[in-house]
């Protein structure tokens, strides 16, 4: 089997919990590759494009949520198991802290595993009838103004029925997974992950009207700026494209999926408690378990 690693080459306790993981698969069999751009860093395995990932058997992400989200577009392409472990600050993605890898590599070896599937979102922008760029989320899409321009007027469809208008500085969808990240600064409410849908959420909106909106996964968004202005498309923070004149967003469900590695059950409440300090009372004591 092989077993591809993508990992945050700025944080030196990702890059080591990598070289351990990195023998502990050599001696049980497994064939180990490491993404190109972390080559100069973890010298001892081959490299595999990033257009190779997804033909592994199991991928690693070592790192935070941004370092997982980056190694889902890459395992999207055919729902390659991915597997990550958190080296970040929230950890909502990541399935798997520092300390358990062991465990959680053995499970995995055994079939003790499972595999949470992730909707994800596609994006596609429009410069007249035609589509000239498209890219999948597994978190968001965000179209939004530029930092030096003023606030924009953008105009949403649903279904290809003029929903509103919202005078803000953007607009976002986002996925369930997505939910607990950009969404949730936003105001936008949290989501099991095991559901399909998108959260409708306008950015500092300059009206009391604007309330989130989830919609069902088979909805389908368009975007338009009703102002003149410059706007860019944002999806996942990976990638970013500048609207021109007439340009339109239209974003629906991907056909691309993620599938998470997981060993505990009730593991997205366990976060949640945790991450938001759920588990601590208003008067400053923990909760009793």
């Amino acid at each position: 089997m092989r077993v591809s690693f993508v990992v945050n080459q700025h944080r030196q306790d990702a890059i080591e919990a990598a070289h351990w993981a990195g023998e502990w698969l050599v001696s049980h069999g497994f064939s180990v590759f490491v993404e190109e751009r972390v080559a100069e860093v973890i010298d001892r395995y081959p490299t595999i494009s990033y257009s190779d990932i997804s033909e592994s058997d199991l991928v690693i992400a070592f790192g935070g949520d941004g370092t997982l989200i980056r190694a889902a577009h890459m395992c999207s392409q055919k729902g390659t198991p991915l597997l990550g472990v958190h080296f970040g600050r929230f950890g909502f993605v990541t399935q798997c802290l520092p300390e358990d890898l062991g465990s959680v590599l053995s499970a995995f070896i055994d079939g003790e595993h499972r595999l949470e599937r992730r909707m994800m979102i596609e994006a596609s922008l429009h410069r007249g009838n035609n589509k000239v760029a498209s890219s999948a989320s597994l978190n968001e899409a965000v179209l939004q103004r530029t930092v030096t321009d003023r606030m924009l007027t953008f105009e949403v469809s649903v279904n290809g029925q003029h929903l509103t208008s919202y005078p803000a500085d953007g607009v976002m969808v986002a996925t369930p997974t997505g939910s607990t990240g950009y969404n949730l600064s936003a105001g936008g409410p949290v989501l099991d992950p095991s559901l399909e849908a998108m959260v409708l959420v306008a950015l500092a909106p300059h009206t009391l009207s604007a309330r989130p909106l989830v919609l069902g996964p088979d909805s389908h968004v368009v975007l338009r700026l009703e102002s003149g202005g410059n706007a860019v498309l944002s999806t996942d923070g990976q990638h970013r494209l500048n609207l021109l004149p007439g340009d339109w967003v239209e974003i629906r469900r991907s056909e691309k999926i993620t599938n998470l590695v997981t060993i505990q059950n009730e593991d997205f409440l366990h976060k949640l408690r945790n991450r938001l300090f759920w588990s601590q009372s208003i008067l400053g004591k923990d909760r009793e378990e």
